[in-house]
């Protein structure tokens, strides 16, 4: 199973002092837009979404059909794909996707832990 790009979104208090610690730590803005609350910076490989007032917890995100430059890669699994199979395992899920043939389309499980993944692809 292909999950894609992997990140971190973070469920800040204050975007611009979140966004001030992590360029300390050699994050820099790769998308996003601080006037619609959110940054996805990224240092190397790693990336991080830092959104203020979106959600209550931090979430585990994957996009299938990305790297980590969000450039799409060749031999991805569709996230229906990846849905299907996962039901075939006996996992629950949140939230489903809408149910469409292909493109964009994203679910949502929780960990045994109770994190939340969100499975999200945008191509």
């Amino acid at each position: 199973m292909k999950l894609g790009a992997f990140s971190v979104s973070l469920a800040v208090k204050d975007l611009q002092t979140s966004k001030s610690f992590y360029e300390k730590l050699g994050f820099e803005k790769f998308g996003g837009d601080m006037e619609m609350n959110y940054l996805i910076m990224k240092n190397g490989d790693s990336l991080i979404g830092l959104f203020q007032g979106m959600f209550e917890e931090n979430i585990l995100t994957f996009n299938p059909g990305w790297d980590s430059s969000a450039q799409e890669v060749e031999g991805y699994d569709d996230v229906r794909a990846i849905e299907k199979e996962l039901k075939s395992k006996g996992i629950q899920f949140a939230q489903e996707t809408d149910g469409s043939k292909s493109g964009p389309a994203s679910f949502v499980i929780t960990d045994p832990d109770g994190n939340t993944i969100l499975v999200d692809q945008h191509i």
